[in-house]
């Protein structure tokens, strides 16, 4: 009996012992499994008027989607042009989208929706821009021949033929 009792608090002790994985300052960390993932950042815009807020938005939109893009001058003949409706909520998320305009190249309908859909949240719009709990705004994208685009709000100018 006296050994089963000594054997059980040992066992017991080094159950306590048992190595915890180090975090990157050497602490013991939390097990993988424990760890919640953290909820998206939500930005609040700085800018005052609605070009502001769009331009705010484009570079978002943008950054979260930058394989996507590209920053130099549009090409001269566009491969396709996408304007989109959408809708948003005073905290950024969003609501809706529909093709406005399109010249039925689907790939890029696909990609212009799909860049909206993954930015999102957006950036919140100042409370002054929201009318009855929504911000509806339009967006073209331009799209290069390599299925690359920019946004009309912050893009280059078009080249030259």
């Amino acid at each position: 009996m006296q050994r089963s009792k000594l054997s059980l608090f040992l066992l017991c002790l080094l159950a306590g012992c048992a190595s915890r994985p180090l975090d990157e300052a050497g602490k013991p960390g939390v097990p993988q499994e424990a760890k919640k993932p953290s909820a998206p950042k939500s930005t609040t815009s700085s800018a005052f008027t609605l070009n502001g807020y769009k331009k705010d938005l484009a570079q978002h939109i943008s950054r979260e989607n930058a394989s996507a893009t590209y920053s130099e001058r549009p090409q001269a003949l566009l491969r396709a042009v996408i304007v989109v409706k959408f809708a948003m909520n005073a905290d950024g998320k969003l609501l809706s989208s529909e093709l406005m305009r399109t010249n039925q190249d689907r790939a890029a309908e696909k990609t212009a929706l799909a860049s909206l859909r993954n930015s999102a949240p957006f950036p919140k719009p100042a409370s002054y821009l929201v009318k009855n709990g929504r911000l509806e705004l339009i967006e073209t994208w331009l799209f290069n021949d390599d299925g690359r685009f920019q946004l009309r709000t912050i893009a280059l100018p078009q080249e030259n033929d």
